[in-house]
């Protein structure tokens, strides 16, 4: 059965700008209501993404938080709560994304990585599944972004890709732990979809063509994605490969 998230409602975490935004405008588009979650973007971009949102017809508003803390995870989700009164949808996208070979990993860059990637998406977890357990017997449904350390050893990106593999595993955890209170739980793994800053757009062209399909992708596949997973209501405990192929 395909599920209907016109009038739902989402925490969708580091939704401000790239692929967040993406994902947030997906599902505006398909009628879900939106805390937009953001820690340092320029509030023009915040302000930006809110009224993009408004104007495909749901009601959304920005919360700042440092949700590597549980002090910032309770400020989003007090916030939904005291807005909406509801939450049927969590998408865990805020990460970090460092460049570090084992070598060169700090414990500064490790504890980072580590609560952002995969704290933050624990806490945040723990908080609207308790928001999601008042739904019953609609449950809902939560989405981990991953990307390709969760599934290879990346040498260039160690921190990174470790607390990748353990949000994996987090999902895969909570998709069982959840799963009789009729709460799904999916991840998106994205391969090149956006183009670093540090990347030129040679290097861009040389990647898609590198791929099994010859080209790179775009943060609406993943959002698309995304909102596959919201509506689906017999998928849990999947990872759903966004990546032109790359982890052939």
């Amino acid at each position: 059965m395909q599920i209907d998230l016109s009038e739902q409602v989402a925490v969708v975490t580091g939704s401000a700008r790239r692929v967040g935004k993406a994902i947030a405008l997906e599902l505006a588009r398909a009628g879900v209501n939106l805390i937009i979650h953001y820690h340092n973007t320029d509030q023009s971009e915040v302000r930006d993404t809110v009224q993009e949102a408004k104007s495909l017809g749901v009601d959304a508003f920005g919360v700042r938080a440092d949700i590597s803390t549980l002090e910032g995870v309770h400020t989003v989700f007090t916030a939904a709560m005291n807005h909406f009164g509801t939450l049927d949808i969590l998408v865990n996208s805020a990460s970090s994304f460092t460049r570090n070979e084992l070598l060169d990993v700090t414990l500064e860059d490790w504890e980072q990585s580590i609560a952002l990637n995969m704290t933050a998406p624990l806490l945040c977890t723990q908080q609207a599944a308790r928001m999601m357990l008042r739904n019953t017997p609609s449950g809902g449904s939560i989405v981990n972004i991953l990307d390709y350390g969760a599934m290879r050893p990346w040498l260039k990106r160690v921190d990174h890709g470790v607390s990748k593999a353990g949000l994996l595993m987090l999902t895969q955890v909570s998709a069982l732990s959840l799963g009789k209170h009729n709460i799904r739980v999916n991840g998106v793994l994205p391969g090149p979809v956006l183009q670093d800053s540090g990347s030129s757009d040679e290097r861009w062209r040389e990647m898609g063509e590198e791929l099994p399909i010859r080209r790179t992708g775009h943060p609406d596949d993943v959002a698309r994605a995304v909102a596959y997973l919201c509506r689906e209501s017999f998928v849990t405990g999947t990872v759903l490969e966004v990546n032109g192929g790359e982890t052939l």
